[in-house]
């Protein structure tokens, strides 16, 4: 009887897009495939961590539906998720937004006090 049989699943790591772009080398990765599609080879020859170290950052970005990946062969290519990417930039749009309306709030208001 195998070990893993009687191990329970456990879910290490559940990201949204801003969790898994918070780690430096996976924010970088991702930077790279907005460049254009790349390969796991490819990318593990651009960082000081190994492939397997890749493969596991570009889970967590497929994850975070931020990439999305297609076999070429034996290879896997990664690119971003455009729909993901357009969900993180829907949320900027908000924060900015209520940023702006903010400060115009806040700007009216002192100008209220000063006069």
């Amino acid at each position: 009887m195998s070990v893993s049989v009687n191990l329970p699943l456990v879910v290490t790591y559940q990201a949204d897009g801003w969790t898994a772009l918070g780690d430096p080398t996976r924010r970088a990765i991702f930077e790279r495939l907005v460049d254009g599609p790349r390969a796991v080879g490819e990318l593990a020859s651009e960082f000081p961590v190994s492939r397997p170290a890749v493969s596991q950052h570009l889970k967590v970005l497929k994850d975070a539906r931020l990439v999305v990946d297609r076999a070429a062969g034996n290879r896997r290519i990664y690119a971003v998720d455009t729909a993901g990417l357009a969900a993180l930039r829907t949320d900027l749009e908000r924060f900015w937004g209520q940023a702006l309306a903010n400060y115009q709030r806040l700007v009216e208001q002192q100008t209220k006090e000063d006069a």
